[in-house]
């Protein structure tokens, strides 16, 4: 394997784990009978979460977080259109997503777990990633913003969904 191609696939590895909790949480939890209002609210939260994540991957992008992020694990720099790409099929994800769950679809959940999951890590670890390298990393200033995202639509989830055990009420 090359170390291009071992560096695609390792260096995002954080994001694997994140992906596990999140269909954990897909098969754990189920849509609960909500109002059409606290959907479209959910929703309209995601949208803004999903814009401040495309300004958090242009910090990352004019910053070369492709570059550092892999050289920090020791890994090869990533091709600036890997992450972009990478970034872009995210992002068209996330919004198809938003169409299953103004929908019901269970499955749409999981992205959007993901999504919440990852908009706090972002606020986690960017910082930490400017503690371990003694100075800015890139993505730093806007991953605040995502994390405050994150904790509201982990909230607003948790209200949104029940756990799948628990009986489906009927009208």
């Amino acid at each position: 394997m090359s170390e291009s191609a071992r560096s695609m696939i390792l260096g995002p590895s954080v994001l694997y784990g994140v992906a596990a909790v999140a269909l954990v949480l897909t098969i754990v939890r189920r849509p609960a009978k909500n109002s059409p209002d606290a959907i479209d609210t959910i929703i309209r939260l995601y949208l803004i979460g999903i814009a401040f994540q495309c300004l958090h991957f242009t910090e990352e992008y004019v910053t070369r977080f492709y570059v550092r992020a892999p050289e920090f694990l020791g890994l090869v720099a990533w091709p600036s259109e890997f992450f972009v790409i990478f970034n872009l099929v995210w992002i068209a994800l996330w919004l198809f997503a938003a169409v299953g769950v103004k929908r019901g679809m269970r499955v749409a959940f999981f992205p959007l777990w993901f999504f919440a999951i990852g908009m706090v890590g972002n606020a986690i670890w960017h910082p930490l990633l400017c503690l371990a390298t003694g100075g800015y990393f890139p993505g730093l200033f806007t991953s605040p913003f995502a994390g405050i995202i994150g904790v509201l639509l982990l909230s607003r989830l948790r209200r949104l969904t029940e756990p799948a055990a628990a009986p489906i009420q009927r009208d």
